[in-house]
């Protein structure tokens, strides 16, 4: 679990640098820094692959050896992306203290946007207030801003319930109960649904194929030249070209993402079409 939403140390020493003793080097692996108006140009599935790296950060944070623990500077630059992953890079303003009180009121939390006063404890403590902080953060960082926009819209309900638990703070806004939500990437059938369009009614299928050429560009894509995206199966891929009216063909890669969704060109035109072993290409077929 550290591996996967704590950056990763490889090694460190000390050594005395410019007549400094005890200066510590370390080395760690490769991030990028994260960049908001990048990352809402990407998939969705992209965005919500982040988002998951999130939630567990959540559920960890709550749950550590150390007790609950909360991010004093819980902001997009004290994270990296690596390989698609969202990893913390700064933890000096973490803490385990939950802040002490005598009443409701001493549990005051304070943001730009809204307030919430927590209940106060028989021991004397606002209950789960450094949870509550990290959710809420997460909230307005970032799953207001990536989860909703071009989501699937079978997951837009459970997307509305983990965006309103973490958002409100509600009774259930925790992070277990986030984690739950979250529906599970092996699971293909989350992301879609299916369509009950025939692919033989409209669409002329050419095996071993592909167009190389005769691009067009949307968005999101996955290939910033071309119109690449992720389907769930034929009959997606069929709604998707139907919904570009310069769409009249597209190809099937052997690719698929990392939720295993399948990687399709669409292309404006078939006039030129080429062997390949591992695509297959349909083509509109015109009245």
């Amino acid at each position: 679990c550290l591996v996967v939403i704590f950056f990763q140390l490889y090694g460190y020493c000390y050594q005395d640098s410019n007549d400094i003793p005890d200066t510590l080097t370390t080395i760690t692996e490769l991030g990028s820094p994260l960049e908001m108006i990048q990352l809402l140009q990407t998939s969705w599935e992209d965005r919500f692959r982040i988002c998951l790296s999130l939630v567990r950060l959540l559920h960890y944070l709550a749950h550590s050896p150390l007790g609950s623990v909360t991010l004093l500077d819980f902001r997009p630059r004290q994270f990296v992306i690596v390989d698609g992953e969202l990893k913390v890079t700064d933890l000096d303003d973490a803490s385990i203290e939950e802040s002490s009180c005598t009443s409701n009121s001493d549990c005051f939390m304070e943001f730009p946007a809204r307030n919430f006063t927590l209940p106060c404890s028989v021991e004397g403590r606002c209950q789960n207030m450094n949870e509550k902080r990290n959710l809420y953060n997460a909230y307005r960082f970032f799953f207001t801003y990536l989860l909703p926009h071009s989501a699937p819209s079978s997951l837009r309900p459970l997307l509305d319930k983990i965006v309103n638990a973490t958002g409100n703070l509600n009774k259930h806004g925790n992070a277990k109960y986030v984690l739950f939500l979250v529906p599970s990437p092996s699971v293909k059938s989350e992301f879609t649904q299916k369509c009950v369009k025939s692919a033989n009614a409209k669409y002329r299928r050419v095996p071993e194929a592909f167009i190389p050429d005769e691009n067009y560009r949307c968005w999101p894509s996955y290939h910033h030249k071309g119109c690449l995206l992720s389907v769930f199966d034929v009959n997606e891929a069929i709604e998707i070209c139907d919904s570009y009216s310069q769409c009249k063909a597209f190809v099937l890669t052997n690719q698929t993402t990392w939720t295993g969704r399948q990687l399709v060109f669409f292309k404006m035109a078939s006039n030129h079409i080429m062997p390949d072993p591992d695509k297959i290409t349909y083509v509109k077929v015109t009245d």
